[in-house]
């Protein structure tokens, strides 16, 4: 068993900051700083183990954005860029998970693939939209689209049923502090009471960390988990962000930074390969970096 597995938050972030992998800002709040620091810490990059849940699936694409792209487009995209970052940063095990079929029954495969490939933690990537409620109507490109400008910004979600939700919550604290230290911010909208059963508690105020316990991929993974919704892809301005390649290695470059804080709290785990996995039926697929498609 890993030390994140051992220990609460509190101790793990003491042993970051003993290590000078986080410093403490002015009111006493750790704040990121780049990873170097965290040398000083065991982290056996080649051992660790990281599944890039790819959200949704060709067949049930999620979200349409405001120029009538697929959700799943843009999470795969985004997915393969940090999956990149990652196998260049060291983290050779680094695995795409994508899985075809309808919505629930390829959330349950891609869980029990998850489940079935030992793992260090669990990344969930999407992209946001908002109710059906506040979408407005223009045209673009000769066609009627919907967007909402009113909200932009990522946000994390974690769920206290997860069986490691401690130490995934330490993930969503360090890659929210990564996102913020490049300039990025989280949208604060899930807290408001307009949201209805939309409405998350916000269990981190600085790193945009929110609690959302019903999420299949959250809850039934045994490792820890998180959930990035990267930004908005039904807010004009925003889509285009999330569209370019400079926004995507933004992304990557503040994963790949929070994982190595993440990997140095940890005892690294033995030698044991991570194999390609195909699940019969809706046919997921968890592909290791050597057989990652490349095409984008």
């Amino acid at each position: 068993m890993s030390h994140l597995r051992r220990l609460g938050t509190a101790a793990i972030l003491a042993v970051l900051l003993s290590h000078g992998a986080l410093r403490a800002a002015s009111d006493g709040t750790p704040a990121p700083v780049r990873p170097e620091a965290a040398k000083a810490a065991t982290c056996n990059r080649h051992n660790f183990r990281l599944i890039l849940d790819v959200g949704h699936t060709a067949e049930v694409p999620g979200a349409t954005s405001a120029r009538g792209a697929h959700e799943y487009d843009f999470n795969l995209r985004l997915a393969q860029a940090i999956k990149q970052k990652l196998v260049d940063d060291g983290f050779g095990r680094t695995a795409l998970l994508v899985t075809a079929g309808p919505a629930r029954l390829g959330l349950i495969k891609r869980v029990s693939l998850a489940n079935s490939a030992p793992a260090d933690l669990f990344l969930s990537i999407h992209h946001d939209s908002v109710p059906d409620s506040f979408l407005e109507t223009w045209e673009y490109d000769g066609k009627e689209s919907h967007f909402s400008d009113r909200f932009k910004g990522h946000s994390i979600f974690v769920s206290y049923d997860n069986p490691n939700h401690r130490t995934g919550l330490l993930f969503g604290r360090l890659l929210g502090l990564q996102l913020k230290e490049r300039g990025l911010v989280y949208t604060p909208h899930y807290t408001q009471p307009f949201m209805g059963r939309r409405q998350r508690v916000l269990v981190d105020a600085q790193a945009g960390v929110y609690r959302y316990d019903q999420l299949i991929v959250l809850r039934m993974t045994r490792m820890p988990a998180v959930l990035l919704e990267a930004g908005s892809i039904i807010n004009r301005d925003e889509e285009l962000a999330m569209a370019s390649p400079e926004r995507q290695a933004l992304i990557a470059e503040a994963v790949s930074d929070a994982v190595v804080l993440f990997c140095a709290a940890r005892t690294p785990h033995g030698p044991e390969r991570l194999p390609p996995l195909v699940a019969s039926g809706a046919k997921p697929t968890l592909q290791p970096a050597a057989q990652a498609n490349p095409h984008r």
